[in-house]
C-alpha cells in the first residue's frame, strides 16, 4: 500500500470588521490555495448566505468526482487504443439538507459525452467508463451512489 499526502490552505476572507459577532455580519468568502497554483475564490452556496460568483464546497466536490472519473477514463482509453478527441461532463448532484441544518450528498450523476475518432471504438469506449468508475479515488471515498450515463459520439 502506498500513501499520497495532500496539503491545501483555506483562508477566510469574509471578516467585515466585527468577525462572527452575528450570523449576518460576516461573509462566507474564502480562498483555497495550494503552493505554486492559482488561488480559487470560494464561498458558501447562496442558499447559505454565500456569494454566487464564487465556487462553493458542493460544486468543488461534484467537480472532484467528475474530473477524477475523466482522468481515469482517458488513461484507460489511451491504454486500450481508443482515441478520444473530446470529453465534456455535465455532472449533477443531489444534496439533502436535514431538519437540523446538516446535510449530505445522496446521489451524483456523471453525464460524460465522449467523442472518439472511429466507429469501431464506440463499444470499448462505453465499457471503459465502468473501469474508470472502479478506479476513481474520489468515487471510492464516498458513501452514496455515483451514477454514470455516458454517451459516445464519433468525430
Amino acid at each position: 500500500m502506498k500513501n499520497h499526502h495532500y496539503k491545501t490552505t483555506i483562508q477566510w476572507t469574509g471578516n467585515k470588521g466585527t468577525g462572527t459577532s452575528n450570523y449576518r455580519d460576516y461573509e462566507r468568502s474564502h480562498t483555497i490555495s495550494v503552493e505554486n497554483k492559482p488561488t480559487i475564490e470560494g464561498s458558501s452556496d447562496p442558499a447559505f448566505r454565500g456569494d454566487k460568483t464564487k465556487y462553493n464546497p458542493e460544486e468543488m466536490f461534484l467537480s472532484s468526482l467528475s474530473s477524477c472519473h475523466m482522468l481515469w477514463y482517458l488513461h484507460f482509453c489511451s491504454e486500450a487504443g481508443i482515441i478520444v478527441t473530446d470529453y465534456v461532463d455535465n455532472a449533477t448532484g443531489i444534496m439533502t439538507e436535514t431538519a437540523n441544518g446538516s446535510g449530505h450528498f445522496s446521489e451524483v450523476t456523471l453525464n460524460p459525452i465522449v467523442t472518439v475518432s472511429e466507429e469501431s471504438m464506440i463499444e470499448k469506449a462505453k465499457e471503459l467508463h465502468h473501469k474508470a468508475h472502479e478506479f476513481c479515488f474520489i468515487a471510492n471515498s464516498v458513501n452514496f451512489p455515483v451514477k454514470n450515463i455516458p454517451k459516445v459520439l464519433i468525430k
